[in-house]
């Protein structure tokens, strides 16, 4: 069941699912097969990477590759499986990628894919050190899992809408993130 009675946002938060990890598996798969030796490796990370952890049933994907200097070569193999470069919504260190449609990634099967965000990221990307930093600190502490699942769940009632929804989170990874970063250092 999920949150939505009384919803403003239209956001609907799941409870977890073991399929986002199977689902992950498998399109980790066709992405390792497709980008071959360009890219270090795949990482599921955001809500849906978190066991226990409810969602909006969407997969967040980063694809780590060495440098920048292998980025086009990325693109042009990520266009052959359906997945297009989004320019407007890229930054540095992290390049985004929409799907053509539910079929991405073509893999000869046709599945239907669930939902996802694909991010490219080098390997020395501060957004792909926060997303790890973020989903490892949440994997190992119960507590924070809970009060994020609440927040999540308050938001998804309340926030105006999805941008919102987004900025209230804000402070909550912030604060996270930087509990994470000084478990590094101590």
């Amino acid at each position: 069941m999920s949150v939505k009675d009384n919803n403003l946002t239209g956001i609907e938060i799941f409870p977890y699912d073991e399929k986002w990890e199977k689902t992950f598996q498998s399109i980790e798969d066709v992405l390792k097969s497709n980008l071959g030796d360009l890219i270090i490796c795949v990482e599921h990370v955001g809500s849906t990477s978190v066991k226990g952890l409810r969602a909006k049933p969407i997969l967040d994907i980063d694809v780590v590759i060495e440098d920048y200097s292998v980025l086009p070569a990325v693109i042009k193999s990520l266009q052959k499986i359906g997945y297009y470069h989004q320019e407007n919504w890229s930054f540095e260190g992290r390049e985004a990628f929409g799907r053509k449609d539910k079929l991405v990634p073509w893999d000869g099967k046709n599945p239907n894919w669930m939902e996802h965000h694909l991010y490219v990221c080098n390997k020395d990307s501060t957004e792909l050190a926060r997303h790890l930093l973020f989903r490892n600190y949440l994997r190992n502490n119960p507590e924070a899992v809970a009060e994020y699942e609440q927040l999540k769940n308050d938001l998804a009632m309340t926030a105006k809408d999805r941008a919102n929804y987004t900025e209230s989170k804000t402070k909550f990874v912030t604060k996270i993130l930087e509990k994470a970063i000084g478990n590094i250092s101590s």
